[in-house]
């Protein structure tokens, strides 16, 4: 039987950092606390491989959400970005004074609307979604013409988030107390295979803050390990600046530039305020991974470069 085909409708409690939460009875988490057994993974119809995490070992940290296992894996996973233009001066009203937008030419940079879907994870079943700001590296001192033509190829990134809500507790409280994420808990729905992806957040009053719907871009199989893209999100712990790496395997994946058929639609919330703060001018590309895996590390202090 698969970890998921052992889930129920009851839920357990547990402590993170003096935080309770309730996650899936029989789910990952209950049964490992992050020091999940991969042979019992790799079983999952779901999963394709396990070859990746097996030559990526967990240590033991301690952390503001208790001691902990990193890093984080999520076994298989889909997600989109739409990456969009957007005036730089409206950039940096929304950024850090310490940090530097990635522009694409003078007065132009970058910002993204992302969703998640976390179908078998160390925390188990869960969805996301994100606007985020593409960023220079935080000690980057010239125009980052390579950072842009790499962050493009999405094979590495880095990032300021605005908006990061989930829908489980488990997440939120990860995710915010943990990695000084902005994270609130929602209704939230991520759908993506082959033919179609769409993502749809609610707000605090059941409506609609942010919808997107698009064709998927063919996608074009690979073996693990051939492609692997680096994310790097900078956030602040207790007054602190940190940064957090993603390393994502993407085992298929495709980009249409400039799509056609998409349908972004901005509603009242969060995401659709942050969004709009930034002004975006036009969608200049579509990426959907539809398999994908991810190892998440806990957060580092970092030294960023004090621009004021």
């Amino acid at each position: 039987m698969s970890p998921t085909a052992k889930l129920t409708d009851r839920t357990v409690e547990v402590d993170l950092g003096g935080r309770f939460v309730t996650v899936p009875e029989g789910g990952l988490y209950d049964r490992f606390s992050m020091d999940t057994d991969l042979d019992e993974v790799e079983r999952d119809p779901q999963v394709s491989s396990v070859d990746f995490f097996r030559r990526m070992p967990k240590s033991r940290v301690d952390s503001r959400i208790g001691p902990t296992m990193t890093p984080n894996f999520y076994y298989r996973i889909s997600t989109t970005r739409l990456t969009m233009l957007a005036p730089a001066k409206a950039i940096r009203a929304r950024l850090p004074r310490e940090l530097d937008p990635l522009e694409i030419a003078p007065g132009l940079g970058i910002v993204s609307v992302m969703a998640f879907r976390y179908d078998v994870c160390d925390i188990d079943f869960y969805t996301e979604a994100a606007v985020g700001i593409a960023v220079k590296p935080g000690r980057h001192g010239g125009l980052g013409l390579l950072d842009l033509v790499t962050g493009l190829k999405n094979d590495s990134l880095h990032s300021y988030v605005l908006s990061l809500p989930v829908n489980t507790e488990i997440a939120q409280v990860r995710g915010h107390d943990g990695y000084g994420f902005p994270k609130w808990v929602t209704a939230l729905d991520v759908d993506i295979d082959t033919a179609r992806t769409s993502a749809k957040v609610a707000n605090d009053q059941g409506g609609l803050d942010l919808a997107l719907s698009a064709p998927t871009p063919k996608q074009t199989a690979r073996p693990t390990g051939e492609h692997v893209s680096t994310l790097t999100s900078y956030t602040t712990i207790d007054g602190a600046w940190h940064s957090t790496t993603s390393q994502i395997n993407m085992l298929s994946s495709g980009t249409t530039r400039f799509p056609r058929g998409l349908d972004l639609q901005l509603g009242e919330g969060r995401m659709s305020d942050d969004l709009r703060s930034l002004k975006p001018i036009r969608t200049i590309q579509l990426d959907v991974t539809t398999e994908g895996q991810l190892a998440l590390h806990m957060p580092v202090p970092t030294s960023i470069q004090d621009r004021s």
